[in-house]
């Protein structure tokens, strides 16, 4: 079995990745939401919508928090994802993308009851797409500031991110792990893309 060299410890290289894509599962369940909004006396999991993640912190507990939430979220899939890049290469990279935005959304912590995806899976895609990841960072902000409905800048990026990386020509496996990512948080908007339709969704602020 092939082996790398750390410390001065021989590690194999397959026990070593899955390691790191473990240490990627568990960064994504770090419970941001409820440590940041909770130092306020908020839990995001039971107050406004239920969701443990940067909007609804942002309605319960206030701008900042939601700010900060939004930022440790990202962080959890730039930290991941630079990781494996940093071990492995590109195909780590993708899968400890992968792998915090599932930690984020389905916590084994926390009864798989997690977020909706969407700061981990953009922090992730500034990572290994830097210009398409910023481009959507900036899609986002534009669409949700303009409708006042997150879930629509959401819901926006989460078709435009695969669609550019496959206009970029960055090979299938990008494609792939692009698309995968993108249709687990549109599942998690599932009920927010109803209310759109229906337009009894929320703006952000409400």
């Amino acid at each position: 079995m092939p082996v790398g060299h750390t410390g001065g410890v021989d590690i194999p290289v397959g026990l070593g990745t899955g390691a790191i894509l473990v240490v990627a599962y568990l960064l994504g369940t770090l419970p941001s939401a409820q440590l940041v909004a909770g130092r306020r006396g908020v839990d995001p999991t039971t107050e406004g919508s239920g969701n443990p993640g940067a909007t609804n912190v942002y309605r319960t507990a206030g701008r900042g928090a939601g700010v900060a939430v939004f930022l440790a979220d990202a962080g959890k899939g730039v930290i991941a994802t630079a990781l494996g890049l940093a071990f492995c290469g590109r195909a780590l990279g993708l899968a400890c993308w992968a792998a915090a935005t599932l930690g984020h959304v389905l916590p084994a912590t926390r009864r798989f009851r997690g977020g909706k995806g969407v700061a981990t899976g953009g922090g992730g895609a500034v990572v290994l797409f830097p210009i398409i990841g910023s481009a959507i960072v900036v899609l986002f902000a534009l669409v949700a500031r303009l409708s006042g409905k997150a879930s629509l800048g959401s819901v926006t990026i989460c078709i435009a991110l695969p669609v550019s990386v496959a206009a970029t020509g960055r090979g299938w496996p990008d494609f792939l792990v692009a698309s995968g990512i993108c249709l687990l948080v549109l599942v998690r908007h599932r009920a927010n893309i109803a209310r759109l339709v229906s337009g009894q969704e929320q703006g952000w602020g409400r």
